[in-house]
């Protein structure tokens, strides 16, 4: 199974743009790593948005 380009840029732009980390540090986490950043910032967002 392969893991699309489109998905692998929307993760590290997600990333990037939340922590402004660069996208080769990010690329370089691993597959699982980089998925749980995705889902802490998404869980940070809804937060944020719930206290608004």
């Amino acid at each position: 199974m392969t893991y699309g380009a489109d998905r692998i840029y929307a993760e590290v732009s997600y990333v990037a743009y939340h922590f402004h980390w660069p996208p080769d540090a990010i690329l370089d986490l691993e597959h699982g790593q980089r998925l749980r950043f995705v889902h802490e910032i998404g869980a940070i967002n809804d937060r944020l948005n719930e206290e608004r």
